[in-house]
């Protein structure tokens, strides 16, 4: 399978490449990004998203300020880089990866003696966040596709791919490891409302691949599982605390169901998406724009003046799930806590 790469810097331009996400599947477009403003813009109108990308979207925007910019005063020029970097940090609460991606590159900048130095340590740092996503990418594939046995379908939730990540994917990167094993998958994939992440860009990947894949309606799911159609259930995470899986709304609902009819739920998430510090009640849940559930194809539906409410992720207890797949194996709970704190990548 070849490699979709989702997030990339140009060296020529000193820029971050990244696919238009808006766009798919309909269009395949690439966005540049210059500045910092442009990569905050990406992040909020999710030009590019998902936990791990967003992780490596954080790292190369922190080297992108530091090489846009314009102060000769290196005290100064540090202070104008942290609050850019802060900025992209901000830009999604939820997703733990972006602040963790921003604060490991950030910390390099803090440790130059120049700006010319500032300016190497950044990008060095970022595009080993990236590498490094790459490869726990396919750690986690080869881990998690032994859960997997053949002939399975396996219903999955938003879009925890290669479009999520640098490449390759979490969830779906096991299931690419699964068929590249010879291992017989098929995937049913929920639309994901209201931006249909599931329809438009999972279903966009495995096509892509020659995966066989179907697109239900979110609410189809339990009927499916009752008919004994799902196998298993993966998704990813853009968050992982003490007592729950924070990941797009919806996967609570699923945790649920796959445990009434006995099926085994597993979150594909990299160690970067562990939080060792928060309790679940303390994570802001970004609520997003009413446009987004009261407008489809650019007509109403939802009657003006009727209020809506659109939170983009929920919390999953960690009871409901089966197991953790992670780039240095599978976790059970109640998670060790100490080995996750000195594996977890943080500088």
């Amino acid at each position: 399978m070849k490699a979709i790469e989702t997030i990339l810097w140009d060296d020529d331009t000193s820029s971050i490449i990244l696919i238009d996400q808006t766009r798919l599947p309909l269009a395949y477009r690439v966005v540049r990004c210059r500045t910092v403003d442009r990569l905050i813009t990406a992040i909020r109108r999710l030009e590019v998203r998902g936990a791990p990308a967003l992780g490596v979207a954080g790292a190369y925007g922190v080297a992108l300020a530091a090489r846009t910019v314009r102060e000769k005063d290196f005290h100064r020029y540090l202070e104008m880089v942290e609050t850019s970097a802060l900025a992209i940090a901000h830009t999604r609460p939820t997703a733990v990866n972006l602040s963790w991606g921003v604060q490991r590159v950030l910390s390099r900048v803090y440790r130059s003696d120049s700006i010319a130095e500032a300016h190497h340590l950044s990008l060095k740092e970022a595009n080993k966040v990236a590498d490094e996503d790459a490869r726990s990418c396919h750690a986690i594939g080869d881990h998690g596709s032994d859960l997997i046995r053949d002939g399975s379908t396996v219903l999955t939730h938003c879009n925890a791919g290669a479009l999520a990540c640098r490449e390759w994917g979490t969830a779906l990167g096991i299931i690419r490891s699964a068929v590249e094993s010879g291992k017989e998958v098929r995937v049913i994939a929920c639309e994901t409302r209201p931006l249909l992440q599931g329809a438009r860009l999972t279903a966009w990947e495995l096509k892509r691949d020659n995966i066989e894949v179907t697109v239900i309606p979110d609410s189809a799911a339990a009927h499916l599982m009752r008919n004994g159609e799902i196998d298993c259930v993966v998704v990813g995470a853009d968050r992982i605390t003490h007592d729950a899986v924070f990941n797009k709304i919806g996967t609570y609902m699923h945790a649920v169901c796959a445990r009434a009819h006995s099926l085994p739920f597993y979150v594909a998430a990299p160690l970067s998406t562990f939080d060792p510090v928060h309790s679940g009640s303390e994570i802001i849940i970004e609520e997003r724009e009413r446009d987004e559930v009261a407008f489809y194809g650019g007509h109403a539906t939802v009657p003006e003046g009727v209020p809506v409410r659109n939170p983009a992720f929920d919390a999953t207890p960690l009871d409901l799930v089966s197991a953790i797949v992670t780039e240095s194996g599978i976790l059970q709970s109640p998670l060790d806590w100490d080995y996750i704190a000195q594996t977890r990548r943080v500088i």
